[in-house]
């Protein structure tokens, strides 16, 4: 079933109708922004919502936030991760709170580091040899990423990484690259790239094992960086026994294999890894992990970490390419201690999943009831709808589903309802505070849109 792209407009024109006649605070707010922040947000990103301006926000709590206008939202964005704790869990700014008092950053280690490193350590060891016991932090998963890339280019003395197509790890430049008739070539939009990614690069599809040997087999491959599973293109899920497959390859070709669970943190307590038994050399996880506090955190295995020992003089450790002043600083330990050990609990996370079927189930009664030939997927704690009939197998199918215009009138129809999903897909996120209601006022949402379209 194709969406006519005249009616489409239509509608879209009417939503932004109705958002800028509710808005008129943020809307002062916006133009306000424009005098000193090129298109008056803090941050470029924050341009993409739809409606012409970003709601501005007064006040968050738990699943909920309240805009200039005084709007109650449901939040089911919750800050592309960055809040999947919810917004001010009590216990972490009880713990924020107390730090504060303390002391903010020293450039000096704080006893809670240590607690943290072996939280770490027991979310997402798993039984076997290739434990992650030695944990290093950073404020953010692209910092983490990046640190890890060097260390492997370092021990292994081979100059690329290879990477899934149409992937995403912050802001790397190593994972700006993509295939394009079997080339490697600059992503879409990719701003001011220092070389031509084929210098640096690999790209290889998710869940194509033999793509990933003959990358691998060209003894160039310092480094495999991946998610689990896909989700920034959208969710895309590994084919049974490709990720044991691709830790096998990674390990005969003595290549680094590093796991993101950014995102994928919301499968559990261990993410991917612990739930479904990986064994990666090195993982990053961020975002979430300190509550909203700047937070992110990269663990290796003690084999990895003897190696790069080895290899660090200790003169130079401060210049090398890794660490910085604000890393490990001890109001982010202090959050994270509290963030992992009373928030984000093996207890919260069955709660979030129970959430995200009954999400999942909402989405696809619509789907049924209105015959959109659209599918949805969930990955733990985080579910979404994309506008094709099957499942995409690799990143490239998804973005070929992808349809802007579509997604822009349906997140904008949400967020009149007061529902926010995230910006660059359709992904819904749970949270320890998020409640069968705030659910419930999305299916009604995406009911109403969807019969819009048919």
């Amino acid at each position: 079933m194709s969406i006519d792209s005249t009616r489409l407009a239509e509608l879209h024109e009417a939503e932004v109708a109705r958002f800028v006649a509710d808005h008129p605070a943020c809307a002062a707010l916006a133009e306000a922004g424009r005098a000193h922040m090129p298109l008056g947000v803090p941050m470029s990103w924050m341009a993409k919502w739809p409606g012409g301006f970003p709601v501005h926000v007064a006040q968050a709590t738990g699943a909920h936030f309240v805009c200039a206008d005084g709007l109650e939202h449901v939040d089911l964005c919750l800050g592309d991760t960055g809040a999947m704790s919810g917004h001010s869990p009590a216990a972490t700014v009880a713990a924020v709170r107390e730090q504060l008092g303390q002391g903010i950053t020293t450039m000096l280690p704080t006893a809670d580091a240590a607690v943290v490193a072996a939280l770490l350590t027991d979310r997402f060891s798993g039984p076997g040899p290739a434990r992650l016991t030695q944990w290093q932090f950073t404020l953010t998963a692209t910092d983490a990423n990046r640190h890890l890339l060097r260390y492997a280019r370092m021990v292994t003395g081979r100059p690329k990484v290879a990477v899934i197509d149409k992937c995403y790890h912050g802001s790397v430049d190593e994972t700006f690259a993509t295939l394009e008739d079997g080339r490697v070539v600059e992503r879409r939009g990719t701003i001011g790239a220092p070389v031509p990614p084929e210098l640096t690069t690999a790209v290889v599809p998710f869940n194509d094992l033999p793509a990933m040997e003959r990358a691998l087999a060209t003894g160039e491959i310092a480094a495999v960086l991946l998610e689990p599973a896909m989700t920034n293109i959208g969710i895309v899920l590994p084919d049974a026994g490709y990720l044991r497959g691709l830790e096998e390859s990674a390990r005969a070709h003595g290549a680094v294999l590093i796991i993101d669970e950014t995102h994928t943190l919301c499968v559990g307590p261990g993410g991917a890894t612990a739930a479904w038994g990986l064994e990666p050399d090195a993982l990053v996880v961020g975002k979430t992990i300190g509550g909203g506090i700047p937070a992110a955190a990269f663990g290796m295995t003690a084999e990895l970490a003897d190696r790069v020992a080895e290899m660090i003089e200790m003169e130079d450790i401060d210049v090398g390419g890794v660490g910085g002043t604000l890393a490990g600083n001890a109001l982010s330990l202090a959050a994270i201690r509290a963030t992992l050990g009373e928030v984000l609990t093996p207890a919260a996370f069955a709660a979030m999943e129970e959430l995200a079927v009954a999400w999942t189930d909402g989405v696809q009664g619509v789907l049924d009831e209105t015959g959109l030939p659209w599918h949805v997927t969930r990955l733990g704690a985080r579910a979404e709808y994309a506008f094709s009939s099957a499942p995409p197998h690799d990143g490239a199918e998804a973005a070929d589903a992808d349809d802007f215009p579509l997604q822009q009138y349906l997140h904008l129809h949400a967020l009149n309802r007061r529902v926010l999903l995230t910006p660059f897909h359709n992904m819904a996120l749970m949270s320890p505070a998020t409640s069968r209601a705030d659910v419930d006022a999305h299916t009604v949402a995406f009911a109403e849109a969807a019969r819009t379209l048919r």
